[in-house]
């Protein structure tokens, strides 16, 4: 399952049991096997289509963007290779030129051309998104597409408000042919996104127009893969899709595999079970207890690596709901919480606990905080502090148990969705450890993901886990704690703080928080600046920001995750090793980019 709500970055940790899917020998040399994260469940009827969700395109196998993030702990703007060969970003991110590769070619034959490029980008603009919004007000968009020459184009970024986060959004376009798909979009497109972006006449309803293209776009259904990258799709069915070598790609000498089967999968155990039997040449992070990971170490071939993931889990507070509005017994919870326990039980092999709550992951906290994380308070299990902190909230345990200020019953409850075994795992860890303590506490699962996040931002739930710390971009990380969850709305470049209960804020924190050395400050703010302050000024943000999060917990950092992944040597080699920033990518990628060799002709 993807949890890139935000970002991005997206984690496999649904849970499920199913039967395995076809296959088939995946001995042969020249055929890798895998699954693919990002889309659990294949769906044999959807169309090869990148901006379908189900779509039967797979990224970095037959799905290209322009280039590849390398999830750099600081800056978000280093890439490998896509469709771009090369490019240029001004110093102040005003524009990016890109050069494709020279005599870059698509699985027919048909040259790859700028052309190509810009008709993708008006594709993406049916979608929306950081470049590609049509709100002239907008932080980050496009605002003029240049075609400088057939293999180069460069795009410009609206001056009025301009984001960091520009240059990544561009480089993540995915990139179609203009001659399989050109009638996916009107003759007068590009005479309308000029007026959608204006405030001129007309304007409104020619944005409507574009959006109104966004449900075509996505059911569009070419007749054949069209590919641009390493491999092209041949044929699928529910259990699997088969893909062959892209004979044109502009790498294809280098690229280990003629064929990439990628199997069917609808929860972990079927994953670990590929695993065990030695199935996968690669699997990219998958949620597994340490004595499932003990039986995919013991097959022949399988190895573990690990990497960066930039991502933490949370126990996020409804400050709207008592008694979590008040800080005191929030620090009270994380002085109760030991973590390390917590992670032992819940991610044992793919995460490490939290040093501290922070915002941050532990890795991008030690880059961009250096030695102020250790000025921070690392909340160390300490029950005497936690018993002092409840009482200065007006808590009182009566006959070991602790109650309300009024001396009602405090009964907790933490939300999880059912089928995440990890977070079930935690979530049950930490209600044993408080309910240890003399706090009632208990566990209550969702159905499923959807209707979680659906009741989250409803306001249902008291407490629930959330993923935190979602890097590379400084902004993206801080809007998980200060963004719309917990009250900041920004609309047409304007800020502004919602009630709790409203427009989807949960959290319902405070909008200002006195911290000790910064003052008052406004939390979603100092975010918001993020996206468009230089480097030095990001820091002293993200300093701010840190020591807020520390100070005022609106969640308690429980995890850091660890990009825990299995590859299997006994048909291929070169595989990206430990903390390789490549392991956030697709092995798609690794493949095009020529990495990964074949063990037969070593």
């Amino acid at each position: 399952m993807k949890r890139l709500a935000a970002a991005a970055v997206s984690l496999c940790l649904a849970a499920g049991t199913a039967a395995c899917g076809s296959g088939g020998d995946s001995s042969a040399g020249g055929v890798f096997t895998t699954i693919d994260a990002l889309k659990p469940g294949i769906d044999a009827n959807a169309p090869i289509n990148p901006f379908n969700p189900k779509g039967n395109a797979f990224r970095g196998y037959n799905a290209e963007w322009l280039g590849w993030t390398k999830n750099h702990l600081t800056d978000p703007n280093q890439f490998y290779p896509g469709v771009a060969q090369s490019w240029q970003i001004a110093p102040d991110q005003s524009s990016i030129t890109l050069r494709l590769h020279p005599g870059g070619k698509w699985s027919d034959g048909e040259p790859i051309t700028a052309e190509d490029v810009k008709f993708s980008i008006g594709l993406a603009y049916t979608q929306g998104g950081t470049a590609y919004a049509l709100d002239p007000s907008a932080a980050g968009t496009a605002s003029d597409i240049k075609i400088v020459d057939d293999r180069t184009i460069k795009i410009t970024q609206a001056a009025k408000n301009p984001s960091s986060s520009f240059v990544r959004s561009v480089m993540e376009t995915v990139i179609v042919p203009e001659h399989v798909w050109r009638g996916v979009l009107p003759a007068d497109f590009w005479e309308k996104l000029r007026l959608a972006q204006s405030t001129a006449p007309g304007a409104e309803a020619a944005r409507a127009g574009i959006t109104s293209l966004a449900d075509k776009v996505i059911s569009f259904a070419p007749a054949r893969d069209v590919s641009a990258g390493p491999f092209v799709l041949k044929r699928v069915n529910p259990g699997e899709a088969l893909l062959v070598k892209n004979k044109n790609f502009h790498n294809a000498a280098n690229v280990a595999a003629d064929q990439v089967r990628i199997l069917n999968y609808t929860g972990n155990e079927q994953v670990w079970n590929y695993l065990v039997a030695g199935r996968l040449d690669s699997a990219p992070f998958t949620a597994v207890p340490a004595g499932v990971m003990r039986r995919i170490t013991q097959t022949s071939g399988n190895a573990v690596v690990r990497g960066y993931s930039p991502v933490s889990e949370g126990l996020a507070f409804n400050q709207s709901r008592k008694p979590y509005d008040n800080v005191h017994v929030r620090r009270a919870l994380a002085y109760l919480i030991d973590r390390k326990q917590v992670t032992k039980v819940a991610s044992p092999e793919g995460g490490t606990a939290s040093v501290t709550t922070s915002g941050l992951h532990q890795q991008a906290a030690k880059a961009w905080l250096g030695d102020g994380l250790a000025t921070l308070d690392p909340y160390r299990h300490d029950p005497a502090r936690a018993a002092s902190e409840l009482r200065a909230a007006g808590m009182r345990k009566v006959d070991g148990k602790w109650t309300m200020p009024d001396g009602g019953p405090w009964k907790m409850t933490i939300n999880v969705p059912a089928s995440f075994s990890d977070w079930l795992a935690g979530a049950k860890a930490v209600t044993s450890q408080l309910n240890d303590a003399g706090i009632d506490a208990q566990v209550m699962t969702t159905a499923d993901y959807p209707l979680y996040l659906e009741e989250m931002a409803a306001g249902k739930y008291d407490l629930g886990f959330w993923l935190v710390a979602l890097g590379p971009a400084p902004y993206n990380i801080f809007q998980r704690l200060y963004g719309a969850q917990n009250g900041w709305q920004l609309f047409g470049g304007r800020l502004k703080h919602v009630a709790p209960g409203t427009e989807g804020n949960w959290m319902g924190g405070a909008e200002t928080v006195d911290v000790p050395g910064a003052g008052r400050v406004n939390p979603g703010e100092l975010a918001v600046r993020l996206n468009s302050v230089p480097e030095a000024e990001q820091r002293r943000i993200v300093s701010t920001l840190a020591r807020t999060a520390n100070q005022d917990l609106p969640v308690i950092q429980l995890w850091d995750y660890v990009n825990t992944q299995v590859v299997n040597t006994t048909r291929f080699t070169g595989f990206p090793g430990d903390d390789s920033d490549a392991l956030r990518l697709t092995s798609g990628v690794w493949l095009q980019l020529g990495m990964v060799k074949r063990k037969d002709r070593a």
